[in-house]
């Protein structure tokens, strides 16, 4: 039995925002507290990893530039055939389950971790995991909830994804403090949320059964099955590695703080001011998905990742990287749920999975060239460079928004 809740209304922006949310499915609460556990994992983990690998380890900026370009890669690999596969079998769970399973596997490495070959292993699985589970999750987002309604549904599992990411960093400030900024064991921590996230997704998600569906039956990514995918759905997938590109790892926040002068300890700090913005905008800048323009959104979005690129840029207070940190997660939630829609509403049913794992990998692509141009920058021309041409990419990527046709970023 689908979990499709009742299409009410033709549009989610004519009903009040308390009404949408009940009228979202069980699966997409549980997928989102899903992510809510895992993200505050994984965040904890990240708001201290570039400082342990470069305070431990004696990692320089370009290895962890690297680091993170290639482990995003990994995951972005990974999705196309996780995605292809979902659509194969006409099962996601199992997919999404193992991809958390993997992730909460790699959570003890890091602690144990002596030598940057051992964060490169343990990132490489926590990055499979991640690869593995998010097409297939944002395919049954889309198979599990109408089309009218999917700008909310991938905006509430966002805006709680985010809410982890920042309680993950608020874990990582007070145990920082509890035990006495001991970054290994506070790295421990981080095993407890992802186990309560597995055994959440394991037990509380049901998907729609397919094992009738005639459109799923012969789902493979094919040369012929990507021309299906259509000319909209590849300019959206342009879209999504122009802005990815522009928008490097959120590493080199937390080093631009450590750059400023922020004490170790309270570094962390600077995630939860990003993820507190991310969270709070994310749900209504992905149902306004569902009514207004998507240009005007997307626009929005690089507008507002330039300035955040330009106050890191000139930052020489803690309170400049504050705000620029702010701003970098508004960006994220004007963006971020908004392309998701996009991609399932742009893509046949039965390509769905492979859609997104097409989607992300392009996206991951553009990651590893913007995070390891953003480490070279750091090390041969200062930290205030690496976000000056991040400003760059952007406003390169508004210039080429703006040229599109409309028709290609319109629903239906």
């Amino acid at each position: 039995m689908s979990e499709e809740p009742q299409k009410l209304d033709s549009r989610s922006g004519d009903r009040p925002p308390r009404q949408v949310l009940r009228s979202l499915g069980a699966g997409i609460w549980a997928l989102g507290f899903g992510s809510l556990l895992m993200d505050a994992s994984s965040e904890l983990v990240h708001s201290l990893l570039p400082m342990f690998m470069a305070r431990v380890l004696g990692a320089s900026m370009t290895s962890i530039g690297l680091l993170e370009g290639v482990a995003e890669g990994t995951a972005a690999v990974t999705k196309v055939f996780s995605g292809s596969l979902s659509d194969r079998l006409r099962k996601r769970k199992p997919l999404v389950v193992l991809g958390y399973g993997l992730a909460a596997l790699s959570k003890p490495m890091f602690p144990l971790a002596t030598s940057l070959g051992w964060v490169f292993a343990a990132r490489f699985i926590d990055r499979i995991g991640k690869g593995i589970r998010e097409a297939p999750r944002d395919a049954l987002i889309a198979d599990i909830t109408p089309e009218h309604l999917r700008g909310a549904a991938y905006g509430l599992r966002q805006s709680l994804d985010s809410v982890g990411a920042f309680v993950g960093p608020a874990l990582a400030l007070g145990f920082m403090v509890w035990f006495g900024n001991d970054l290994k064991a506070v790295l421990w921590v981080a095993v407890f949320p992802a186990l309560m996230s597995v055994a959440l997704l394991t037990f509380a998600i049901r998907e729609p059964d397919k094992s009738h569906s005639e459109s799923g039956a012969t789902a493979r990514l094919t040369i012929a099955g990507a021309r299906r995918l259509g000319l909209r759905y590849w300019t959206i997938l342009f879209l999504g590695a122009a802005f990815t590109l522009a928008r490097f790892s959120e590493a080199f926040l937390v080093l631009r703080a450590q750059n400023i002068g922020f004490a170790i300890g309270s570094v962390p700090i600077v995630m939860i001011a990003m993820n507190i913005v991310y969270a709070a905008a994310a749900y209504p800048a992905g149902a306004a998905a569902d009514w207004v323009s998507r240009q005007m959104l997307l626009l929005s979005g690089l507008g507002t990742l330039i300035a955040a690129d330009i106050v890191l840029a000139v930052a020489t207070t803690a309170w400049h990287v504050l705000a620029g940190a702010m701003l970098w997660g508004l960006q994220m939630a004007l963006t971020q749920g908004l392309m998701a829609k996009l991609v399932a509403e742009s893509a046949p049913e039965k390509f769905r999975g492979t859609a997104f794992g097409l989607f992300n990998l392009a996206s991951g692509a553009a990651l590893i060239v913007g995070s390891t141009i953003a480490g070279l920058l750091w090390d041969r021309l200062g930290p205030a460079a690496t976000f000056i041409g991040g400003a760059g990419f952007a406003a390169v990527s508004a210039a080429g928004l703006l040229l599109l046709p409309r028709f290609n970023l319109r629903g239906g």
